[in-house]
């Protein structure tokens, strides 16, 4: 081997060290920074030089500088990644909605107790201005806690639609940045070797992505990724990028849905297509646990306001000459929304119009409703589904407000197969709450009937409670009289017979802790219930009259009493035409709360697990791709001796070429 060839192999084994060494100290310096992955240098032996001595190595060659890279552990950890930011977006915007919901004296079933209860200090003075005031003191107190409740639910609905604007400029962003990138990889892509850095920097850009929406990729032959989201949806294909936007909901504009730009405009993206990232997370929660959160307290608002006004309208205020009581509550009104799609006449009107009417409080349920006509196109009958997720049924209007309690009106044009309505009954109950009775004398503490018992009565009965209960009390038959009779040994009730002014007979068995005149399984329903203390003996008799002294009669205080134990919030018709129980005001409160309690819980659960899965992922890929720095250290070391024996190499080749000169000048 000749002096020239020593010398260049000297000089290319320092050039390989020297650019593994860059290559470390790259490495090094990039330790620390998100999405880095570590570099290596790929040095290969060139093939070796024949010479009549055989082949003679040329030394070493740097082939390229390749970056540790596994595709799968990338995927996994940006797939977790987007999980886990979607649980924890969840658990946070459900620990706010948690707080709509206390518990103890600050909850809305504390402020309903307290309204109901006060109507003990009325009903023990009728006529007391003092205890009148404080009971509307308490309604107004109960309408402002819904009304206030109501009103932080449209400013979470409000954030939402601000967080979704913000993270889907970013998502735009981060879009444009991956289309940049690709362009300027195929571009690389040429020569033959990788844009390491560049390829790390694309792979950032679509983790970061994934915070906000899941994704996935799809590598071209040109070395560009196409990313896409919803189950396919283009969002960069090669150096374009797609625009996300936020959209109003079309029935209601002050939800919102996301878009994607087309050449034709703007077009909404299924909420169920997207799945993972904070985006996903705010449009479950606008249009699932927001939903459900302001149903339920609609619910309960209108429940509790047409029970008590309904039966405020039952009983004599003070006024003069007394007069039946008007309502104590005001609530938000039913609403049917147009689905902006919907057919409209040329003056821009919508060409059908929907009006929804409450009619039994008792069965609206805490759900809003798609409303569609019959796909069979069965006159007079529509398909009505539950949103978001709830299974179609078909039924007449009839049907609808038999099972439902809403009295469908349709008007102008008919409804074509096009056309829709969110059917809201309930949703703006609460925030639309409010207390509309302002005069203590207002209060109709006064039953409309008064029971008297006969003096020459031989029992121990006297009247406990009479009040009326629904529109059934007909006053042109009152006055009434019941009659006692005999006692039935078997189950000691007592037979008795009532007579009504207009000669009409209803005869009923009475027993202890039972009432008269309203008793549905008896076919008894005359529109008041009279409960009795004591035991009535064979011939007594009791005398019911039309109430002359309104203020000194308690009887329907005693009656807004009773509603604290009426189940009378989210009764559900059942299949055999029956209601079922329903519950209390405080039980639905207390269902309410638990319902939300428990989402919140489930949201705590899965964000530590994916969070925690998650950062698995990135250990795991970064543990094959990130920098180990004593790994480093070892190789910093290794190579550092080499590029010193090379260096020795090329200064003996250095000195045996001065000698040859040397002797070649003697």
């Amino acid at each position: 081997m000749g002096t020239s060839a020593l010398l260049s192999l000297g000089m290319k084994a320092m050039f390989a060290n020297q650019a593994a060494l860059q290559t470390i100290g790259q490495n090094i310096a990039n330790a620390n920074t998100p999405g880095y992955s570590r570099q290596l240098v790929n040095l290969t032996t060139p093939e070796g030089q024949f010479t009549g001595a055989g082949y003679f190595g040329k030394g070493v060659t740097v082939q390229t500088v390749t970056r540790a890279h596994n595709e799968f552990l990338t995927k996994e950890a940006a797939s977790s990644k987007s999980l886990a930011f979607m649980d924890s977006t969840k658990f946070a915007l459900l620990q706010q909605l948690e707080k709509i919901f206390p518990t103890g004296n600050a909850g809305l079933g504390q402020a309903a107790n307290q309204f109901l209860n006060s109507m003990v200090d009325v009903a023990s003075r009728p006529a007391d201005p003092s205890a009148r005031q404080v009971a509307l003191g308490r309604a107004q107190e109960l309408a402002a806690r819904f009304s206030d409740a109501g009103a932080q639910l449209a400013d979470l609905q409000a954030g939402v639609v601000s967080d979704l604007k913000a993270d889907l400029g970013v998502v735009n962003q981060l879009a444009k940045q991956i289309a940049a990138a690709n362009d300027q990889i195929a571009r690389a892509n040429g020569t033959g070797h990788t844009p390491n850095d560049l390829l790390d920097q694309r792979e950032q850009l679509i983790s970061q992505l994934s915070q906000y929406v899941q994704v996935t990729t799809l590598p071209a032959d040109d070395g560009t990724v196409g990313v896409f989201i919803g189950g396919g949806q283009r969002l960069v294909l090669g150096d374009q990028a797609q625009t996300l936007s936020v959209t109003p909901d079309p029935y209601d504009s002050s939800r919102a849905q996301v878009s994607i730009s087309e050449a034709n405009g703007a077009r909404a993206l299924d909420e169920s297509v997207l799945t993972g990232g904070s985006i996903s997370a705010l449009l479950a929660y606008q249009n699932k646990d927001l939903q459900d959160a302001r149903n339920l307290l609609g619910q309960m608002a209108m429940s509790l306001s047409m029970k008590v006004n309904g039966q405020q309208a039952l009983g004599l205020d003070l006024s003069n000459p007394p007069g039946v009581g008007a309502p104590i509550f005001g609530v938000g009104d039913p609403r049917a929304l147009p689905n902006s799609s919907n057919v409209r006449n040329p003056d821009g009107s919508y060409a059908t119009t929907m009006a929804v009417q409450i009619v039994d409080p008792s069965r609206v349920p805490a759900n809003s409703f798609v409303l569609r006509t019959d796909p069979s196109g069965t006159p007079g009958q529509y398909e009505l589904t539950a949103r978001p997720d709830g299974k179609p049924e078909v039924l007449s209007a009839a049907q609808i407000e038999q099972r439902y309690g809403l009295r469908l009106t349709e008007g102008g044009s008919p409804m074509t197969p096009s056309d829709s309505f969110a059917l809201e009954p309930v949703a703006m109950a609460a925030i639309g709450m409010k207390r509309i009775l302002d005069n203590t004398n207002g209060l109709a503490a006064a039953s409309p009937i008064t029971g008297v018992t006969n003096i020459n009565n031989t029992g121990t009965m006297t009247v406990d409670s009479l009040y009326a209960v629904n529109s059934n009390l007909d006053m042109s038959k009152v006055p009434m009289s019941i009659q006692f009779g005999a006692v039935n040994p078997a189950d000691n009730s007592v037979a008795y017979s009532i007579t009504m002014s207009d000669g009409s007979v209803v005869n009923g068995n009475w027993k202890a802790g039972s009432v008269i005149g309203n008793e549905p399984l008896a076919g008894i329903d005359l529109g008041f219930e009279l409960r009795l203390n004591g035991v009535p003996k064979p011939g007594d008799t009791l005398d019911i009259n039309a109430t002359q002294f309104p203020a000194a009669n308690n009887s329907n205080a005693k009656a807004f009493l009773n509603l604290q134990t009426e189940s009378f919030v989210g009764r559900v018709l059942q299949a055999d035409g029956s209601l079922s129980k329903g519950a209390t005001i405080t039980d639905a409160y207390a269902s309410a709360m638990s319902e939300i309690g428990a989402r919140v819980q489930g949201a705590k659960y899965l964000a530590g697990v994916s969070t925690s899965v998650a950062s698995d992922a990135e250990k795991v890929r970064s543990g094959q791709a990130g920098v180990n720095l004593d790994e480093e250290a070892a190789r910093l070391m290794q190579y550092q001796q080499g590029y010193q024996a090379a260096a020795k190499v090329l200064q003996a080749g250095q000195k045996i070429f001065d000698e040859l000169l040397q002797l070649a000048q003697r």
